[in-house]
């Protein structure tokens, strides 16, 4: 019963948030809904502050969107750590286990009937349980879907808050694109791709190549038909995404690793899945015992012979 209500309460929350981080709806004239529940709980309110940033400080709409993008992503930072600490601490675990999954997902390409594989699924199973580690590495999703519709009413605010599509800053237009502003947002999040793979294995990099290219493809194709107020927003955003990964990566890791060889050297994984054991007959013995039960079998089948024929013979 405990576990349904873990499942319907995770459930749940993950239900509300993806509800939240979906896009603002719009109007038919392109505008947005301003009726929807994350424009009038979270567009509306950084609108505000990013208007009073503009016009009571005198700041002007390119350095609001710059401060309101700072502050908020600096809020949203220590979750954003936490999170790849967990990752990290769960992947480190995961190569002291590899071993035991290496054998059992070894015995599960070997399995010759379902009721095998069900087992040696099991037992890979129980290496994660037994050891106190998640079978996806840590990585919930539960603080991405709480930062998704924040990120969303950063973009809209920095879009349609009113005011901005005539401004300018440093000589940008902030209402057209720009295309200085487009390639300084794409080296910043090519930038935080590398970083992410200070200290990775070799193995790991290989499947993070494509993630390196996409993300910054990605922005840089948005970026090219949104206005640069938008693209400011993206590359205040990429800037402090080099500084988590500059944090986690190159700070946090090492020390992270350290912590888990310590706590794996005093306690060592449990042991769940065991390698098959090893023939370690000599060839000489194993031939001498095959020739014997040949001939076993030759002297056993004429001793038969012998005892048929006397019978007929009565």
């Amino acid at each position: 019963m405990t576990k349904l209500k873990n499942w319907l309460l995770a459930s749940g929350l993950i239900g509300i948030m993806i509800t939240l981080s979906g896009c603002v709806s719009m109007d038919k004239n392109g505008n947005p809904d301003k009726s929807g529940i994350v424009y009038r709980i979270l567009v509306e309110p950084l609108g505000g502050f990013l208007q009073y940033l503009a016009k009571d400080f005198n700041w002007g709409y390119g350095l609001a969107i710059i401060m309101v993008t700072i502050i908020v992503r600096i809020i949203l930072l220590p979750l954003g750590i936490h999170q790849s600490k967990q990752t990290m601490v769960q992947s480190e675990k995961m190569q002291f286990l590899k071993p035991q999954i290496d054998q059992a997902q070894a015995k599960v390409k070997a399995a010759t009937s379902p009721e095998e594989q069900m087992q040696a699924q099991q037992e890979m199973q129980a290496v994660y349980k037994e050891n106190n580690v998640s079978m996806f590495g840590g990585m919930g999703c539960l603080p991405l879907l709480i930062q998704m519709p924040i990120f969303s009413a950063l973009y809209y605010t920095a879009r349609f808050t009113p005011g901005i599509q005539n401004a300018s800053f440093m000589g940008i237009n902030l209402g057209e694109p720009s295309i200085v502003l487009v390639v300084i947002a794409g080296l910043f999040y090519l930038v935080q791709g590398f970083i992410s793979q200070i200290g990775v294995p070799e193995e790991q990099k290989k499947t993070m190549r494509s993630m390196l290219i996409v993300s910054p493809l990605m922005i840089v194709f948005m970026s090219m038909s949104a206005p640069a107020g938008v693209t400011l927003y993206w590359v205040v955003g990429g800037l402090i995404s080099c500084l988590q990964t500059f944090i986690t990566n190159v700070i946090m890791k090492p020390r992270i690793k350290a912590q888990v060889q310590a706590e794996m050297k005093k306690n060592p994984p449990k042991t769940v899945v065991t390698p098959p054991r090893k023939d370690v007959t000599p060839k000489e013995m194993k031939t001498n015992v095959a020739d014997y039960t040949k001939k076993n079998k030759n002297r056993n089948a004429g001793k038969q012979g012998r005892n048929a024929g006397k019978q007929k013979h009565k």
